[in-house]
């Protein structure tokens, strides 16, 4: 199986949000259908204008993509049927090739994301309260030439 990783254009928006919808829900069942719907409406309106976002494409459909602000990791979600082929970990290379070191932001509940982060060598720096949701959100870091484990 072989992926493309390129910028996002306008025309991925459906891939896009069925990518991050379908690894939502499976990522985090905690959440409330609400918070999901305004999240849901919230990417190309606030998420995808305010960020670099680049896709992963595999036969001509979009299957994943990352959004960075800055150094942040914003979002990296992968259609569940394909994790652990490896895109996630495509993303996340590229972004460190653009950026250097990187931030990211994970529910504590969300284990799937804590895993693939934890795998990549990302390392916790802190802890917050995500406002709408009251759930506690771990807040990592990967220093630049810092760990990478798993590869």
């Amino acid at each position: 199986m072989k992926w493309t990783l390129r910028g996002y254009e306008d025309p991925d928006l459906p891939g896009v949000l069925s990518s991050w919808e379908n690894a939502s829900r499976l990522a985090h069942p905690f959440v409330s259908e609400e918070f999901l719907t305004r999240e849901r409406d919230r990417i190309p309106t606030l998420f995808l204008p305010a960020g670099d976002t680049w896709v992963a494409e595999l036969d001509g459909r979009v299957v994943g993509f990352m959004t960075l602000i800055g150094n942040e990791v914003g979002a990296v979600f992968v259609e569940p049927d394909l994790h652990g082929q490896g895109i996630g970990r495509s993303l996340l290379d590229h972004a460190r090739q653009l950026h250097g070191s990187l931030d990211v932001e994970v529910f504590k509940r969300n284990e799937i994301g804590r895993r693939f982060y934890a795998r990549y060598g990302f390392l916790p720096v802190g802890t917050k309260v995500h406002d709408e949701t009251g759930e506690v959100i771990l807040c990592l870091t990967l220093a630049d030439g810092g760990p990478r484990r798993g590869r």
